[in-house]
């Protein structure tokens, strides 16, 4: 029995002045959920010191969405599970032109 669907994304070579950018870190969650129709009830965010990067983390009706920034790697993670089915969401477009990843 499948009772979720999970992804998980690495976005490597990213520009790492985005990374350190909370606002567009937040954009692009929110785009997530906005894009999805998913239901927020409740969230967790801190800015890492000087160079430090993100952490997002958004509790959803239908589980979790989450975002760690490492702008000492040029690398953001992202993890979605949603215990609905849910379209995919075009997530190397969308970053593309949110944090410009090279892959």
């Amino acid at each position: 029995m499948i009772v979720g669907t999970e992804w998980l994304i690495e976005a490597t070579g990213c520009d790492t002045t985005s990374l350190r950018d909370e606002n567009a870190i937040r954009t692009i969650l929110s785009n997530v959920i906005a894009d999805l129709g998913l239901r927020p009830i409740g969230s967790v965010w801190h800015k890492f010191e000087g160079e430090g990067g993100v952490t997002g983390l958004i509790a959803l009706t239908e589980s979790h969405l989450a975002c760690h920034t490492y702008p000492e790697h040029s690398t953001a993670t992202f993890n979605l599970y949603c215990c609905r089915t849910r379209p995919e969401w075009d997530w190397e477009t969308n970053l593309r032109n949110a944090i410009g990843p090279k892959k």
